[in-house]
């Protein structure tokens, strides 16, 4: 091999750059380690760290820190909620309660016994936490936020366990027996929804498909019976269903829709829904869904007055009167039934302009004059001045009623103003509006400008759950006589049904020409699966326990069973007087929300549901009492543990 000589470049020459290259390497490597160090070991060095940690290094955990990287990896689901920016952030330490899996242990087993339990149907936490630590992680969630809902001091301050001790499965075998007669309507209801119609508002049984209606638009919301069913699901421990429910919230309720809808309706319906979802469950899902609607309905009070409007663009925000009420005014069942819900968004997001807004409401109706004492069911949203004197305890004032009394119970009775407006109401009414028959039945007749029209309509008759409920709160010298009162006006509601052919009630009935507790008018004559007269019937049951009440509700099965039920659902029928029947091809969502459930509570125990925790909303959404003091001990407790 022949190597060639560098020119100019001796042996030696080349021996003394190699000792030289040899001494530069040295010295450059030590200027590296001394880098190094610097860059590792000063105190401000924590930035630079992360350019050359491998992003798979496990960095170091403080103490109370590392929990939430844990419960990513362990429930990436929750993680990814976690990521998407919420109305309201859940308290450091609080975990949103989760359902347990789909399978259901047998019957029989203790795993089923204590799965019924509503605190049972959850994730239990780590088996590895102890007491003290769970006490502690809470404790420090609830110092660092003490503003902000916590579900567990919630669930601390009910009285029982909402479904209670074996969820109201009844002690008779034959109650038993109706009950799960109702739970099977419910399933049948709902399994052919669910085939025909899902997704829409409503099914038509008949013709097998689904129903938008225009309550909430072409464009506006969809799923109310889906909304409309959580609950009803939950209670009756249809969990497939329920969970197929919550999954359509979760993909596919869309809140963001540019189309018109009823504000009072998407309130009971939807809000109403969503918020008794969450109470029952601790899902996280229902409560941001409720808080995210609740916020889009307000502007739809941006009136002069305050008193909203009844139609709202739910993308746009604009709102406007209906075009069929009288000289563009509001109604007094739809702004008179906000409270209950509006006053549960203020608790979930500790805002409290949703209270101001329903508070303002009853500020403009104490200020103006009410003749006889009485309530009109138009104002107007511009002026705060009546616009008909036209009095009605059915359709367009009823539930304006209810949410009074309503308030005060909520309130765990501190609402005193509400308490107040409700008996000094309910002393007008019976001043002007309770009439009694030749024959003897107690009846809510209408008012108009002073003339009695002797008409009592179907929606009124919740008429004697709400006396009843309130009987308890009234001056002691009244209760019996407003325990009575509601008696004898469910009694004149059930008479509706018993003197029809199907057993079923009219629209409106009425007592004039002769006639007593029955509808004269052909328009009056249908019935579309209200649950009015079963919601007083289940309410009657539990104050006094009078056997003739679950008899009654048992009485409206076999119809409703005869006379509603067809191959693919249930629809209401145009003539209740005739046995050959004509159906109008709609399942209400109301039929899944109410009068289903409260069959199905009429025949169970009182501890499923106990009105000492739970006021119903007048879609029979059941919303918690509010404990004030309650809730303010548990997190004085909880800022104690922490210190």
């Amino acid at each position: 091999m022949v190597f060639r000589k560098l020119p100019g470049v001796s042996a030696s020459g080349m021996g003394l750059r190699l000792s030289q290259k040899f001494v530069f390497l040295l010295f450059l490597s030590g200027l590296v380690t001394l880098c190094f160090g610097a860059l590792f070991f000063l105190p401000d060095s924590v930035r630079l760290k992360r350019i050359f940690l491998s992003k798979t290094e496990t960095q170091p955990v403080t103490v109370g820190s590392g929990s939430e990287n844990d419960a990513r990896e362990a429930h990436p689901k929750r993680a990814k909620e976690q990521e998407r920016p919420r109305a309201v952030a859940s308290a450091k330490g609080e975990t949103s309660t989760k359902l347990k899996s789909l399978s259901r242990p047998p019957a029989g087993s203790h795993e089923a016994t204590a799965a019924r339990a509503p605190e049972d149907r959850t994730l239990p936490r780590s088996r590895t936490e102890s007491a003290s630590q769970r006490a502690t992680s809470a404790a420090r969630g609830a110092a660092a936020a003490p503003d902000t809902f916590s579900y567990r001091r919630f669930k601390g301050c009910l009285l029982k366990p909402p479904l209670g001790s074996d969820s109201g499965k009844p002690g008779d075998p034959a109650t038993t027996e109706r009950r799960e007669k109702v739970k099977e309507m419910m399933k049948f209801a709902w399994d052919n929804y669910k085939l025909y119609a899902w997704g829409k508002n409503e099914l038509r049984p008949l013709t097998r498909n689904g129903h938008v209606g225009n309550m909430f638009g072409e464009c506006g919301l969809r799923g109310a019976s889906i909304i409309d069913s959580l609950d009803t699901l939950y209670i009756m421990g249809l969990m497939d269903e329920y969970n197929d429910a919550k999954e359509w919230v979760k993909s596919s309720l869309d809140l963001n829709s540019n189309g018109e809808a009823s504000l009072f309706e998407v309130n009971i319906r939807y809000v109403g829904g969503l918020l008794s979802a969450y109470y029952l469950t601790g899902e996280e899902l229902f409560k941001n869904k409720a808080l995210e609607l609740g916020e889009k309905l307000l502007p739809a009070f941006n009136t002069p007055t305050g008193i909203p409007r009844g139609v709202i663009n739910l993308g746009s925000g604009t709102s406007w009167s209906w075009g069929w009420a009288s000289a563009g005014s509001s109604i007094l069942a739809e702004f008179g039934t906000l409270h209950l819900e509006f006053i549960h968004l203020t608790e979930l997001s500790s805002n409290p302009i949703y209270t101001e807004k329903v508070m303002n409401i009853r500020k403009v109706l104490n200020k103006i004059e009410k003749p006889h004492g009485l309530y009109p069911n138009f104002l107007s949203p511009v002026s705060g001045n009546w616009v008909q004197h036209h009095v009605s305890i059915g359709g367009l004032g009823d539930s304006f009623y209810e949410y009074l009394i309503k308030s005060y119970l909520m309130s765990d009775k501190t609402d005193d103003d509400a308490k107040m407006m409700y008996y000094s109401a309910l002393e007008a009414i019976e001043a002007n509006l309770v009439q009694k028959s030749p024959s003897g039945l107690t009846y809510m007749a209408e008012w108009r400008g002073g003339i009695l029209d002797h008409k009592m309509g179907h929606l009124a008759c919740f008429s004697g759950g709400m006396i009843g409920i309130g009987a308890d709160d009234g001056a002691p010298d009244k209760r019996q006589h407003y325990l009575d009162l509601a008696a004898e006006i469910t009694h004149t509601c059930h008479e509706s049904y018993t003197r029809s052919a199907t057993k079923l009630g009219p629209e409106a009935f009425r007592f004039d020409a002769g006639a007593e507790a029955t509808a004269t008018r052909l328009s009056d004559r249908y019935y579309i699966l209200r649950p009015e007269v079963i919601e007083s019937y289940m309410y009657m049951w539990r104050l006094t326990h009078d056997p003739k009440y679950r008899e009654w509700g048992w009485e409206a099965v076999e119809a409703l069973e005869e006379h509603c039920r067809v191959e693919s659902g249930f629809s209401g029928i145009r003539d209740v007087y005739t046995m050959t029947v004509g159906h109008d091809n709609m399942q209400q969502s109301f039929f899944l929300s109410e009068t289903l459930k409260y069959l199905y509570l009429l025949f169970s125990d009182d501890d499923l549901l106990p009105l000492e925790d739970w006021v119903f909303n007048t879609e029979a959404h059941p919303l918690p009492v509010v404990r004030k003091s309650c809730l303010q001990d548990e997190a004085t407790q909880d800022k104690t543990l922490a210190e």
